[in-house]
């Protein structure tokens, strides 16, 4: 019997995306959950290409990146898979998909970024399909369709072109059965090398927000699945940083204490160390048990959407908490011992209902504030997206304030560019700024002279307390967030350079001439209806 080949690629980032450094010590889950999923059907070898994570020996072209044509010719793929998850990489995916396609290879796409019209752009460069949705139940169907050269009207869950329209199949309902679905086996990634490893609980999210794209009851399988993900890595590959991708830890309060007790007694019973990091609501802090569990679980680390520290805004994205209360129950989490990430939007655009005349400068100054009362470890600011098929993007493009895609296209939706016209007095230019300036205060070349001042007063440090659990704990919180900061450094200077040579500031100039002109309110008191 000949195996075919099923190639899954992951798209690289554009090069100037700031995330780069991170993606190249771990990888995108997603497609190893669907690679799993395809190993195990009969007649069929699988492979994953992270572009983003690619060492040797694989082949590499002029640019750094994976040879495809050199892959294809070493072991030729039947099907390739192309993971759409992040919008920023629509156009490398759209690269390779044509190039593919151009050699006779089936072409396939799925993830976040196909949602309606994208279907269509994505099946008119390159694509011969789409999976709509999640694709460990759709890829086995679609595979074994494509085996036997047979028609795959009756595959659920998928798009294609026939006789120039789109042809949309039975919309296939959100996996609930999770027993059907392998633990991750991250030996089908090629010539990648992982640090963190992600897992997976949750999938979809009750809460609604208007900037996302995460939507749907949330669904989790078993306490004991997520065990199995654990064991995993770090029986198969010594894995030592763990990192939940989902964004609700604990909302589940009985199935999350669980988990922290077969997490507990995993720990104890092989000896392992390991430091998992999670992404939990802030209103978690008022659980001392949760927080306690998950302490004694091997939980270090804690990523939170704070969003904004101003008022107005929460108020506005319906978050019901003040300021005050965060700062609060930021605290909890310090005292708990968890390092903290914190996660911000800048420069929400509010409904048209609210008005809120803020200048940019009084923006960064509250952000900064904030962070340094809150004492947050580590911070990600980014800007608004209007990713597809969120309300957000809706309601700007009714306004006619997104700009263009042919001048600004999908590579720059990463969080870190203007997409659009902001509410005043703001403009993407001082969004843009703002951003910089803040975390540019936040990481700074200076740490480096903190961190070797830590190395030098260690041992004396050490050697001077009696508890010496609570002194190492202090000593590496202080030195691992100044290191982080000489690397936050280094990493904007790098995506600043980048940043120079792609030439925004024109694309941006061209695409603000070309939005309509906007409409005074009602009220008059803002240009926006």
């Amino acid at each position: 019997m000949r195996f075919r080949l099923f190639r899954i690629v992951i798209p690289a980032y554009p090069a100037f995306n700031i995330y780069s450094g991170v993606a190249r010590r771990t990888t995108a889950l997603g497609p190893i959950y669907v690679a799993t999923v395809a190993s195990k059907l009969a007649g069929w070898t699988v492979e994953v290409i992270d572009e983003n994570n690619y060492r040797r020996p694989g082949p590499k072209d002029a640019s750094g990146r994976p040879d495809h044509n050199l892959l294809q010719q070493v072991r030729p793929a039947d099907v390739v898979g192309f993971y759409g998850g992040l919008t920023s990489t629509a156009p490398r995916l759209y690269e390779l998909a044509s190039f593919y396609r151009s050699r006779g290879v089936v072409t396939i796409g799925g993830g976040q970024h196909f949602i309606g019209e994208n279907i269509r752009e994505g099946l008119d460069n390159g694509l011969d399909y789409v999976v709509i949705g999640e694709g460990e139940e759709t890829i086995g169907e679609l595979l074994g369709a494509l085996k036997a050269d047979s028609v795959p009207d009756n595959v659920a869950g998928i798009a294609f072109v026939r006789d120039g329209r789109v042809v949309e199949t039975a919309p296939r309902p959100p996996l609930t059965d999770f027993d059907k679905v392998p633990v991750p086996d991250f030996s089908l990634i090629k010539y990648a090398r992982l640090k963190l490893y992600p897992i997976s609980w949750v999938r979809g999210c009750g809460m609604n927000c208007e900037f996302c794209t995460v939507k749907g009851e949330a669904r989790c399988p078993a306490p004991e699945y997520v065990m199995e993900q654990v064991a995993s890595i770090v029986e198969r590959w010594q894995a030592g940083h763990v990192f939940m991708v989902d964004d609700l830890f604990g909302q589940n309060r009985s199935a999350a204490l669980r988990l922290c007790g077969l997490l507990e007694r995993y720990r104890k019973a092989i000896g392992v160390r390991l430091n998992i990091t999670i992404q939990i609501r802030l209103d978690k802090a008022r659980d001392t048990e949760l927080l306690q569990a998950m302490r004694r679980a091997g939980i270090h680390s804690v990523a939170i959407g704070y969003e904004t520290p101003i008022a107005e805004e929460l108020e506005a994205m319906n978050k019901k908490v003040r300021p005050e209360e965060m700062l609060a129950l930021t605290q909890k989490f310090h005292r708990a011992g968890f390092l903290i990430h914190g996660m911000f939007i800048f420069g929400y655009p509010l409904p048209p209902q609210i008005q809120l005349s803020i200048p940019v400068e009084e923006r960064v100054a509250r952000f900064r504030e904030f962070i340094k009362k809150a004492r947050i470890d580590t911070v990600q600011i980014v800007l608004p997206v209007p990713l597809p098929g969120t309300e957000m993007t809706r309601r700007l493009a009714a306004q006619g304030r997104i700009f263009p895609k042919e001048i600004v296209g999908w590579e720059y939706y990463d969080g870190n560019f203007p997409l659009f016209q902001p509410d005043p007095p703001l403009t993407p230019e001082k969004m843009q700024e703002g951003i910089r300036k803040i975390t540019g205060r936040f990481y700074r070349f200076r740490h480096v002279f903190m961190v070797i001042a830590n190395i030098l007063i260690f041992p004396s440090i050490m050697f001077s307390l009696h508890n010496i659990k609570w002194g190492w704990r202090k000593w590496y919180r202080a030195w691992r967030n100044e290191l982080l900061r000489v690397a936050g450094w280094v990493i904007l200077r790098k995506w600043t350079s980048e940043l120079g040579k792609g030439g925004f500031s024109g694309k941006l100039t061209r695409a603000k001439e070309q939005l309509p002109p906007q409409e005074p309110s009602p009220s008059g008191s803002g240009p926006y209806n």
